[in-house]
């Protein structure tokens, strides 16, 4: 009886171990973090509000702040743990996301930089972190997002990412599109065109490869019901159609029971969104957290919108004020868990 019952034991102990070296459970966050700013005066941009001397009078102080607080919103985002791919928006330069991976506890993970100098008149652009120990990059490049001649504009880079998680190929794009900033409607054909520019990425992806696993992240200054992603981009609410080349937003689950992920003039957008192929879904060595909980609106990134009542983002800045808050945005989140 104690020989059967050691072996009983042995066998659990080695079950339980297998099991859990077969899923790997991987959290993908993207946070538009609110003008992530060095402190020094870039000539060839136009940064100089971001300085000491500068309209917000932004120090060290108040950098070292932010990315304690940054760090704080994206271990929330990940359920306490590191997550295997982080998105981001608004950082002014390679330095910056350094800082946050160096100087918050996220340096007890060894997380890798992709980022480039955009050609944004302000500086800000889009980067992406990876955990080495689970993300081997393939390749990776960026895509302009620009129109020349009249009318013309220049913004954030597209990021792409091609990688293997859990041993399956994964394809990654970070957006943030060009926002409203003058106006809905002098400002809509820029995001169409992103949603063209994107689009077509896509599918020269899914033609060379009918079963990529393709996951779209970003701010894209648009709600998912908007012509350039639900008619140009092709991201269709979730669950998708039948047809596996399709997009499908998880985003438009996240309406359900929480409010948006942005909020202007009392009325709460959601701009921050996560896409993923149709195919992704329906692979079955890979589950997608299909999940209601993909906006994190923690307490701690909330705060009482006095004007409209409610809450809203506890953002950094209102106007030329220093506000002390996170971001003006809410981080978002998908769980992907691969099977061995």
């Amino acid at each position: 009886m104690q020989i059967t019952l050691k072996w009983l034991v042995l066998f659990l102990l080695i079950f339980s171990y297998h099991s859990a070296k077969a899923q790997q459970t991987n959290t993908i966050v993207f946070y538009n973090v609110e003008n992530l700013f060095d402190t020094w005066d870039d000539p060839l941009t136009a940064d100089e509000e971001f300085s000491p001397r500068g309209t917000k009078h932004w120090s060290s102080g108040r950098f070292t702040k932010k990315l304690q607080m940054l760090y704080k919103a994206i271990i929330a985002a990940s359920e306490g743990q590191f997550p295997c791919v982080i998105g981001l928006a608004e950082v002014e330069n390679r330095w910056v996301v350094e800082q946050l991976i160096t100087q918050t506890p996220l340096r007890k993970i060894t997380y890798g930089i992709i980022h480039k100098d955009s050609p944004d008149p302000r500086g800000i652009d889009v980067a992406l972190l990876y955990r080495k120990d689970l993300i081997k990059p393939i390749d990776f490049d960026f895509i302009p997002v620009a129109k020349i001649g009249k009318n013309g504009f220049q913004s954030r880079d597209i990021l792409y990412l091609k990688a293997k998680l859990g041993g399956k190929q994964f394809h990654i794009y970070v957006n943030h599109w060009p926002s409203r900033s003058g106006g809905y409607t002098e400002t809509v054909a820029k995001r169409e065109l992103a949603a063209t520019i994107l689009r077509s990425q896509v599918n020269a992806i899914q033609l060379s490869d009918p079963n990529a696993r393709i996951v779209i992240m970003g701010d894209f200054n648009a709600a998912p019901s908007e012509k350039c992603i639900s008619t140009i981009l092709k991201a269709i609410p979730y669950p998708g159609d039948e047809d596996l080349n399709s997009l499908v937003n998880l985003s438009t689950l996240w309406g359900k029971s929480t409010d948006g992920t942005i909020r202007n003039g009392g009325q709460w957008e959601i701009f921050d969104q996560i896409i993923c192929s149709k195919n992704l879904l329906s692979d079955p060595s890979i589950q997608v957290q299909s999940s209601a909980k993909g906006i994190c609106n923690f307490n701690f990134l909330l705060e009482a919108d006095k004007a409209y009542l409610g809450s809203k983002p506890f953002r950094t800045y209102m106007g030329p004020t220093y506000h002390g808050g996170t971001s003006d945005h809410l981080p978002v989140k998908i769980i992907v868990k691969t099977l061995q």
